[in-house]
């Protein structure tokens, strides 16, 4: 099985998860009721039709649904290759009657050119050998046969048509199924294709779901960046990262702010104010003793300064304004007494 299905080999990448949003719109946008026939076919080859018809059937089978894929490109199949399956029998043996095994007086049934899957739910009809007359072989009646008999036995049919630009071959399976969807592709297919071939499946009287476009380009930081997507190894990268910085911002906020001592004024022995500043600013109580005029006012010049940034720092947490004043005021009256010792 190769690693174009996506959808089973990495169920939780973004590009798994736009399946499972075409798979929910495709159920909800089927006007006739339940769905049970699907076309998937481009304007072009090269779009990614038969890409996008394997891993929209994962995705059906990982929800519950019975789901069997038909590779109705006769001319040019090549889910057998994606599944790891063989190529024969497949649809075009069954239309014409030519089971393609070494005994070609075999009498199979329905059953025999249907193959089981690695994938639970998932079964495959491959396109089998290449017929010289496609487009006879569908609109035969057995076609119509086959896809009355496979809603018997599954939930849903999804038939991964040819491109409808180079052959008919879709136009006529889009007449029978219940819904289809075009793939295009991101600055390959041109307009005027499109438009065509949406013209052409209404013609017919096709029920158009929608236009899948497909190849669209995205850089590697959007994807990482989806939703839920990312490696748990990034999640838990960026997670580890956020704590280290949280942490490190938590040590550079605690260098910058120092506890504060209480700043309840002590009366001295002289019953005048006292106080003790924060231990890092090396504030000292106030020296009565000191010889130095000078000195004498700068400290306290200083102190006044310290201690006013200091009851302007924590006033919103611990200081009322009330306190605040009071000690303001505690402040100029023991300055005032030193300018008249001064004297």
């Amino acid at each position: 099985m190769k690693k174009e299905l996506i959808a089973y080999k990495d169920p939780k990448s973004p590009v798994s998860e736009v399946f499972r949003t075409l798979r929910t719109n495709i159920q909800f946008m089927s006007s006739k009721g339940a769905l049970k026939t699907l076309l998937v076919t481009s304007t072009l080859p090269g779009e990614g039709k038969s890409w996008v018809a394997s891993n929209l059937a994962v995705t059906f089978a990982q929800a519950g649904k019975n789901v069997i894929l038909i590779d109705a490109d006769m001319r040019k199949g090549r889910q057998y290759t994606i599944f790891g399956a063989s190529p024969i029998p497949g649809i075009s043996n069954y239309l014409s009657g030519v089971n393609g095994n070494s005994d070609p007086n075999a009498n199979l049934e329905l059953i025999d050119y249907i193959q089981e899957t690695e994938i639970k739910n998932l079964y495959l009809m491959p396109a089998g050998n290449i017929p010289p007359n496609p487009s006879e072989l569908l609109v035969s009646p057995k076609m119509v046969e086959l896809l009355n008999s496979l809603k018997e036995i599954c939930d849903l049919v999804i038939i991964d048509g040819t491109p409808c630009e180079l052959v008919t071959d879709s136009l006529i399976i889009a007449r029978l199924a219940d819904s289809t969807i075009v793939v295009t592709a991101s600055k390959e297919t041109k307009k005027d294709n499109l438009k065509r071939v949406i013209a052409n499946i209404k013609n017919v009287g096709g029920n158009l779901a929608g236009v899948v476009l497909n190849k669209i380009p995205i850089s590697a930081k959007k994807y990482e960046q989806s939703y839920y997507y990312g490696s748990a190894k990034m999640q838990n990268k960026s997670n580890s990262g956020m704590k280290h910085n949280q942490r490190r911002n938590i040590e550079q906020m605690k260098n910058r702010i120092r506890p504060v001592e209480n700043l309840k004024p002590i009366m001295n022995n002289n019953n005048k104010p006292n106080f003790n500043v924060a231990r890092d600013n090396n504030i000292q109580p106030n020296n009565m003793n000191n010889n130095s005029d000078n000195h004498k006012i700068n400290q306290n010049n200083t102190q006044e300064r310290v201690l006013k940034n200091k009851i302007n720092y924590e006033n919103s947490g611990t200081i009322s304004l009330e306190k605040t004043n009071e000690i303001l005021k505690q402040i100029n009256e023991y300055i005032d007494k030193e300018k008249k010792n001064l004297k």
